[in-house]
């Protein structure tokens, strides 16, 4: 009989750099001729943004940042290693990586042999663990559990596009990559199958913003792209992988990778800082397990807040509500100036 663990994590970026780094989105943001010189102004700001701010441009502050993260990273990692899983699905974003101008899928399962990827190839400053910069990390893949999930799902109904390999020629989606990192900060190895599926998380700007960062003075010009898959359907395929691996007699972590809301993709606040009010209600439903909170989100609502990524979420969350999973814990490490907060969860 199968056995499930939920699991939520975060794979921000400039986790992976210094700590004089780590506000690098925000100062950049402060550049964009688009934003008012008043709201540049640390005085016009909420007075936490300021304290985190400091006056080292939140140097001080990412220390403090790094180490709830690292302390929520490891109470993850062993909740993995106790349960010591036969494959691990991790629902992750596509951040204009693998998904193109050529095709956009709404997910893609990757049955991969090896999940492969060298992290700091195009760095542009220095990693936190002085590693080279031709380092390549490797880890088990779930080539036969992903190749049965497909068929399994396909034959159901839930049309999910499938890969045996990534593009050589783009970018390894970072979701996976740094998560992977992340969950093995002390390089002792992750040995436990891995079986990605990317969401097309960025939908409306996953080629006109190119997944990333577009200017307050640039975004007239901008033209939308087709949404992504709404967080009802993301919580549908994360209950349709649930029932099939029910039936199976495997042990599988259900793992979600994003940060909530992002401060480059919250329009109302000009981009400089999360949408924190709202991270806080989906907070307090993910710890209720109201499952329903998170099935009443509607695209808009996310695309407003800048919490495009949180679609994984609801693929996991969809997952945990079909298999009987109850949080058990959940925690916000909460920050106005490191571009969005960071959540953990798990759930039994």
């Amino acid at each position: 009989m199968a056995e499930l663990l939920g699991i939520g994590i975060t794979h921000y970026p400039r986790l992976a750099g210094p700590d004089d780094q780590m506000t690098a989105t925000l100062r950049r943001t402060l550049s964009d001729p688009g934003i008012p010189a008043q709201l540049k102004d640390p005085a016009s700001w909420p007075e936490d943004m300021r304290a985190e701010w400091g006056d080292d441009q939140g140097t001080t502050a990412a220390a403090a940042h790094r180490e709830q993260l690292r302390e929520s990273f490891a109470r993850v990692r062993a909740a993995i290693d106790n349960f010591r899983p036969d494959v691990v699905v991790i629902w992750g974003d596509d951040q204009y990586e693998q998904f193109r101008e050529d095709i956009v899928p709404p997910f893609c399962l990757y049955a991969l042999d090896r999940f492969g990827f060298q992290p700091w190839r195009e760095a542009k400053y220095a990693n936190a663990w002085d590693e080279p910069a031709d380092l390549t990390l490797s880890y088990p893949g779930a080539r036969d559990i992903g190749r049965r999930l497909a068929g399994e799902l396909l034959s159901r109904g839930f049309d999910l596009p499938y890969a045996y390999k990534l593009r050589e020629d783009r970018p390894v989606p970072h979701a996976f990559g740094n998560s992977l990192l992340y969950l093995d900060s002390d390089r002792t190895g992750f040995p436990y199958p891995v079986l990605p599926i990317s969401v097309n998380c960025y939908g409306s700007a996953v080629i006109s913003r190119k997944g990333g960062v577009v200017q307050m003075s640039e975004l007239g010009d901008v033209v939308a792209d087709p949404p992504g898959p709404t967080p009802q359907r993301c919580m549908e395929l994360g209950a349709a992988v649930a029932e099939v691996l029910a039936g199976s007699d495997l042990r599988a972590v259900l793992l979600a990778s994003s940060s909530w809301s992002h401060a480059f993709l919250n329009d109302r606040s000009m981009h400089l800082w999360p949408d924190m009010e709202s991270d806080r209600e989906y907070l307090a439903a993910l710890r209720a397990s109201d499952f329903d909170t998170w099935r009443g989100a509607s695209t808009g609502d996310l695309e407003l807040s800048g919490q495009q990524e949180m679609l994984n979420w609801h693929c996991m969350l969809g997952a945990a509500e079909r298999a009987g999973l109850k949080t058990e814990w959940a925690h916000m490490v909460e920050s106005w100036i490191f571009n969005s907060s960071k959540t953990f969860a798990i759930l039994r």
